[in-house]
Formats: C-alpha cells, sequence, structure tokens
C-alpha cells in the first residue's frame, strides 16, 4: 500500500510516519504542501492535469492531509483531486487540530472520505486507515471488474456487428442498410441470404428491450435465421422455425419471455414478385415508381409468445426502379410529432429517391447521435431497390 502524508509541518511528518512504520506499513511518502503534493501526483500549480506530464506518475492508495497549509489548504487540495478521474478515488483522511464542524463538514464535501484530530490518536488513526485501504481495494476491484465487462462489451459488438451482412449491389438488385445501437450492444438485427440466381430472403428483426440480453436472443435468431432461409425458404414456414425455436429459450425466471417482431421477405427479382410475413412488426414501405405507395402490414403476432402462431403469408408484385423500406420502432420513437402520427411522418421523409444525397439526408436526420428520444431505442432502416 502506498501512502502520501501531506503537512507543511515536519514534525508531524515525522510523528505520523513513524506511527505506520511500526503498525508495518513501508511505502510511505511524504510532501510539505499542497503544491509539492501536486507536483508529485502530476497536477500543475492550479491542480489541473498537466498537458506534459510524464508516464511513470506514482499511483497512491491513500492520501493523508493536513487540513491548514499555506497558499493552498487542504479542502481546495480535495478540490482539485476531485476534478481528476485518475485520482478522484483515492480516499483522503483530514488530519486536523481545528474543532470547527463547519469546516470538517466542508472538507467532507470537497472530497475526504474521513478526517482524525490532532493531537494524533495512533489507535484511531490505524483503524481509520484500515477502513479507508479496505473501502479502497473494493473500489479498485469493481473498477477492474468494469474494465473487463466494458472490454467484453466491446469485442461482443464487434462479434455482433461482424453477423450483419454486407451491402449487395447487383444489376437487378440493391440491398443496404443503415443502423445506430441505443446501447454498446444492440436488439436489432437484419440479414439477407442469396437463395437461388433470382432470389433473396430479407429479414428485420427487433427484439425485446436492448442491451446484453437481448444482443444475445439476437444473435441467437441470426443463426436460426440463417439456416431457416437456406433450408426453408418459404416465409411462413421461416416464421413458424423462428417461433418454434424461441419457444425453446429456457430462463431461470419463468416471468421472463422474450419475444421480438420481424419482417421477413423472399424477393423474385425474375418473377417481380414479394412474398413476405409481418409478425407484429411495423409495416414495410413499398415505393412504387410512378410515385405511388403500399405498406407491407401483416396479421401475424409476434415471434416467441405463443405456440403454433397463425402466420399469414402476403403477396405484392414489384417493377423496375420500386423501391421497399424496412425498419424498426426506434426510427419511429425519434420523430417530434403525435404518436399517431409518426409512422406516417417517417415514411414522408423517407419517400425520396435513393442517390447518395438521400442517404446522407437519411443519416442526418435519424441516425444522428444527437437526435435522442426521452426513451432509447436501437434504429435500424434496410431498404432494397429493384434496378
Amino acid at each position: 500500500m502506498r501512502i502520501l502524508v501531506v503537512d507543511d509541518n515536519p514534525m508531524n511528518v515525522t510523528v505520523v510516519k513513524e506511527m505506520l512504520k511500526r503498525a508495518g506499513y513501508r511505502d510511505i511518502h511524504s510532501a510539505a504542501s499542497g503544491m509539492e503534493m501536486f507536483t508529485l501526483v502530476g497536477l500543475d500549480e492550479d491542480g489541473m492535469e498537466q498537458r506534459d506530464q510524464k508516464l511513470g506518475v506514482p499511483d497512491y492508495d491513500l492520501i493523508l492531509l493536513d487540513m491548514m497549509m499555506p497558499r493552498i489548504d487542504g479542502i481546495a487540495v480535495c478540490r482539485a483531486l476531485q476534478q481528476s478521474p485518475r485520482l478522484r478515488d483515492i480516499p483522503i483522511i483530514m488530519v486536523t487540530a481545528i474543532g470547527d464542524s463547519k469546516k470538517l463538514a466542508e472538507a467532507l464535501d470537497a472530497g475526504a472520505s474521513d478526517y482524525v484530530t490532532k493531537p494524533i490518536n495512533k489507535v484511531e488513526l490505524l483503524a481509520r486507515i484500515r477502513v479507508a485501504l479496505r473501502l479502497k481495494e473494493e473500489k479498485d476491484w469493481h473498477k477492474e471488474q468494469e474494465r473487463r465487462l466494458r472490454e467484453e462489451l466491446q469485442l461482443a459488438r464487434e462479434v455482433q456487428s461482424a453477423v450483419l451482412p454486407s451491402p449487395v449491389a447487383e444489376e437487378r438488385l440493391e440491398i443496404g442498410a443503415l443502423y445506430l445501437p441505443s446501447e454498446e450492444l444492440a436488439g436489432d438485427l437484419y440479414a439477407w441470404h442469396r437463395i437461388d440466381a433470382n432470389r433473396y430472403g430479407i429479414a428485420v428483426v427487433d427484439a425485446m428491450g436492448h442491451g446484453i440480453s437481448s444482443s444475445l436472443v439476437c444473435m441467437f435468431i441470426a443463426s436460426v435465421l440463417k439456416d431457416a432461409m437456406i433450408k426453408l425458404v418459404d416465409p411462413v414456414l421461416v416464421v413458424q422455425e423462428l417461433n418454434r425455436r424461441a419457444l425453446q429459450l429456457q430462463f431461470a425466471d419463468q416471468l421472463i419471455q422474450y419475444y421480438y417482431t420481424a419482417i421477413y421477405m423472399v424477393v423474385d427479382v425474375e418473377q417481380g414478385q414479394i412474398e413476405y410475413v409481418n409478425a407484429g412488426h411495423p409495416p414495410g414501405l413499398l415505393l412504387r415508381e410512378d410515385g405511388t405507395t403500399e405498406l407491407m402490414a401483416g396479421g401475424s403476432s409476434a415471434i416467441g409468445m405463443f405456440d403454433n402462431i397463425p402466420v399469414e403469408k402476403q403477396h405484392i408484385s414489384v417493377g423496375r426502379k420500386d423501391r421497399i423500406v424496412l425498419v424498426t420502432d426506434g426510427l419511429i420513437d425519434i420523430i417530434p410529432t403525435p404518436d399517431d402520427e409518426k409512422l406516417e411522418r417517417l415514411y414522408e421523409k423517407l419517400a425520396a429517391p435513393l442517390p447518395e444525397q438521400a442517404l446522407a439526408a437519411w443519416k442526418e436526420e435519424l441516425f444522428s447521435t444527437a437526435v435522442q428520444p426521452e426513451r432509447a431505442d436501437d434504429r435500424c432502416l434496410v431498404w432494397v431497390a429493384m434496378k
């Protein structure tokens, strides 16, 4: 344990260091003023982080700090340490001869974790040091766990992103997506797969909630979906298989049931036909070349809620230069209009043709992190352009 004693009285420093040495503490350092302490911990004379700070600035596990010192007192030192993310978690025990309760309260508000009064009682000082160091160890343990969790979340996010398909740009068809998770891990998923020379399977999924649990459900869905698109193809069979597999998920808390909405379609570019199932999902938008629009709604329920859900397949014809846009409800929520008008207003924004400037406008208006609704949710948009 590395302890720093800060006091402008050399005798007080000597006495405290001797107490600590006899108690078994060996790594003890001292500073004769707040300014000297700033230098030791890597702060400038104003108590700010040094821009040219060199590597190797020592870390301290505890600071014993005199309250009354020239130029900068202990309370001001506490405030400066609290401004540094690197130093704010170091426990500070104020050592003071002042019996003013207001001053002591001010020191605690400024960031001190405890105090002892002069003349110092050895038993009391060592007891307070043990408590402070024990709390520091616990805090360091939690910080390390948080660091590891952040690293694992980042890895999980990279794995989740790797599952998402690359854009398609072929002679007769173009598929692309815009995606903005509300957290490090997302509960939205999009996927497409080439079935044969003329057909593509395309899906957009929105799992309940977001975060770690929803992202794991999404990874499970992604694996099931890929296999189902290849082997089953037909939208009815694919959605029925997704529902069957979703109901196989077992949770320790029987009150928790993860469900998700989805829209899955098979696009046949040779026949100009689309078969799709909408399972409780926001309707897709079909934009005709002549400027007319159609909603791709459906009567099927969300996936994972009931056994043997009724699945209704829809058919629509598409021509050259027609476009389909699929969204998740996170995009609908950010539209600043009454709830019953949000979907209509969103589709008005998406009705523009698809050159680069349209995509840029979508990114700026719908996928900017500056646009945040009260209830943040993942945002996903998939477009299919017939060519």
